[in-house]
């Protein structure tokens, strides 16, 4: 099936910005115009592919048509580079899934080195980030694990060590009598969303029981960890982000040596590999400066 690629791109801008308006604003045409193409689209392959709301939001079929459009986008871009067809500055889009704690670590900094590229992000649990490949809805993802997703290129990038920390003072008031799995079960824990399951996975791997605690949810990465200085709860947090807090006795650890090791996976479509080459050689060369390399044993 051949698709018309301005209302490909009528629709991958609708999703990108929420609204038929600013979609109209961003190709430089009327809404009416946006309009048009959509119900074209939606003729041509027989299916709705946005539901209409504030914001607009794309249907499962819709979601997949505007990956694949995003997905020629970046084909076109590096096969003009090659021929030396467009000498304009223009960027490559590309979708990717990650968690936020992986945002804040190292992503930043491969987005900065990866070149002439726009990111268009999908936060997500570090345990659910390979269902957007699966689901085709993004080009690459860091994933935990490394099972590789059908039609991906899977490349190791090391280990994301988590550190179950808290305030002195939180220790003081839950753990005076110790560690155990009954005071746990009682001691606030701070959960990233309903999605994450670290601090129970560590709970289960110190006690060997599965509790659980009364649970304060927030959702930002630095917020975790000034929630956990405030001692609100504990929580595990990255190593790198609160050895300068333990240093300076802001933080401690709940039980000393015992962190949680997550293995973490940059997955990428093989199609899209080559013409993401560079991101993922940013990727790569951000992990190496942050991450327990892979296979490396303490």
């Amino acid at each position: 099936m051949i698709l018309d690629p301005h209302h490909l791109s009528a629709l991958a801008a609708i999703l990108r910005h929420g609204s038929f308006e600013a979609a109209a604003a961003e190709l430089s045409v009327t809404p009416s115009a946006i309009s048009q193409r959509i119900k074209a689209l939606e003729d041509r392959v027989g299916a709705a592919l946005i539901h209409r709301g504030t914001p607009c939001t794309g249907t499962p079929a819709g979601l997949r048509i505007a990956r694949h459009a995003e997905d020629i986008g970046i084909l076109e871009a590096k096969l003009a580079r090659e021929l030396t067809l467009d000498q304009r500055e223009g960027s490559t889009r590309v979708r990717v899934a990650l968690p936020a704690d992986i945002l804040e670590i190292l992503f930043i900094d491969a987005m900065a080195q990866a070149g002439d590229i726009l990111f268009d992000l999908v936060i997500d649990d570090q345990d659910h980030s390979a269902e957007w490949l699966r689901r085709g809805e993004v080009s690459a993802a860091i994933t935990v694990g490394g099972q590789a997703v059908t039609g991906c290129d899977a490349i190791a990038l090391g280990t994301l060590r988590y550190l179950p920390t808290t305030s002195p003072d939180f220790m003081q008031r839950w753990f005076s009598d110790g560690v155990s799995a009954r005071s746990l079960s009682r001691a606030p824990c701070l959960t990233f969303n309903r999605k994450d399951n670290l601090q129970k996975t560590w709970i289960t791997a110190q006690t060997g029981s599965r509790l659980s605690p009364p649970t304060q949810f927030m959702p930002s990465t630095n917020g975790f960890v000034e929630a956990s200085i405030a001692g609100l709860g504990w929580g595990m947090n990255p190593e790198s982000l609160v050895r300068p807090a333990i240093a300076d006795g802001r933080l401690c650890e709940v039980i000393p040596d015992t962190p949680l090791d997550v293995e973490l996976t940059w997955q990428v479509g093989r199609v899209l590999a080559p013409a993401l080459a560079p991101l993922t050689k940013a990727v790569r060369r951000a992990a190496a400066q942050t991450l327990i390399a892979p296979n490396r044993s303490d």
